[in-house]
């Protein structure tokens, strides 16, 4: 677009400006033509049009040359902006159809953000270092939700909590290990019971984390009951209290790896083994972008290398196709 007298505003188009510039360049129409592959006669149509419209003469043509006015000389470095940026534009959208860019949005819980995506997150921009990946973490009840809604492109998330309306395959399970005061008696045993976790004070999330709901099956499951229950709202708050030798509680194996800073002993719980099995939910009715399939891609490669995970935390059988 260009102001000419007034505030009267004149559209310009692209192919407009690709003419114009062409032939200023070239200071011909004879050599614009040639590598424009047009006719002199189209080219000397659009120039004549461009200046109906602007009212104002661009270029000064005699037999041997053409030369730029003043104003030929404005419209000149206008095109040149407007053509450089839109080279720029198309070279970006080719690279973000090629994958090569974009953003990768990814919902998970808090354990799987801070344990587990730091190493993939390194893997991928090992691979394509142009595309950004943002994370969105959250209690499990929100997480699915993400991508049923759009905000998220992929979620790693527990199973049983995602929306009807995705699609979600086994991707990781960690087990329920017991987290001890270093000092007690249970901390010198190599496996603990669930029912002997009812000999101390036992220190809980809420209700709404998907870690409790695991911790109330495990004693459920083992027929034990426990009525000295200290609730806390984070993991954070539940490790500073175990280390203060105030109960015990249970982790998952990626939750525990969040209370490293706390002077904390973790043993596996068993009777009953309990196991968090985490899945890889994408869109049900959305076709992922070059920069998603990318990172699906590699989340895959490493379930199929058996990449090394913390202890307690295996690789789940899922489906290989990426949509």
């Amino acid at each position: 677009m260009m102001q000419t007298h007034g505030c009267e505003v004149v559209d310009v188009n692209l192919r407009e400006l690709q003419v114009f510039a062409a032939v200023a360049r070239d200071k011909s129409f004879t050599a614009a033509a040639e590598r424009l592959r047009l006719s002199q006669s189209a080219l000397s149509r659009t120039v004549a049009g461009l200046e109906a419209r602007l009212r104002v003469k661009l270029l000064e043509r005699t037999t041997r040359s053409v030369e730029l006015t003043a104003h030929g000389e404005a419209l000149l470095a206008a095109a040149e902006h407007v053509l450089q940026a839109h080279r720029a534009a198309m070279s970006d959208l080719e690279r973000h159809l090629a994958g090569e860019r974009g953003t990768v949005t990814c919902a998970t819980l808090p354990s799987v953000a801070a344990v587990l995506l730091p190493r993939v997150i390194t893997a991928f921009h090992q691979r394509h270092p142009d595309i950004e990946v943002r994370i969105l973490d959250g209690l499990a009840s929100s997480v699915g939700q993400r991508v049923a809604t759009g905000d998220a492109d992929l979620a790693i998330t527990v199973g049983n909590q995602v929306p009807a309306r995705v699609d979600r395959q086994p991707f990781i399970q960690d087990r329920l290990f017991a987290a001890l005061p270093p000092a007690h008696e249970l901390a010198r045993k190599s496996q603990v019971r669930w029912a002997e976790l009812s000999a101390l004070p036992f220190i809980t999330l809420g209700t709404d984390s998907s870690v409790r709901h695991l911790t109330d099956a495990g004693f459920q499951l083992s027929n034990t009951s426990i009525t000295n229950v200290l609730q806390a709202s984070n993991v954070s708050s539940v490790g500073g209290l175990v280390a203060a030798g105030l109960g015990a509680s249970a982790f998952p194996g990626l939750v525990r790896a969040l209370t490293g800073f706390a002077d904390i002993a973790h043993r596996p719980l068993i009777a009953p083994v309990i196991h968090r099995r985490l899945d890889l939910v994408t869109p049900a009715q959305r076709t992922p972008s070059p920069a998603v399939r990318l990172f699906l891609q590699l989340l895959h490669d490493l379930r199929a290398d058996a990449t090394p995970l913390p202890e307690g935390v295996e690789w789940q059988a899922g489906r290989t196709e990426l949509g």
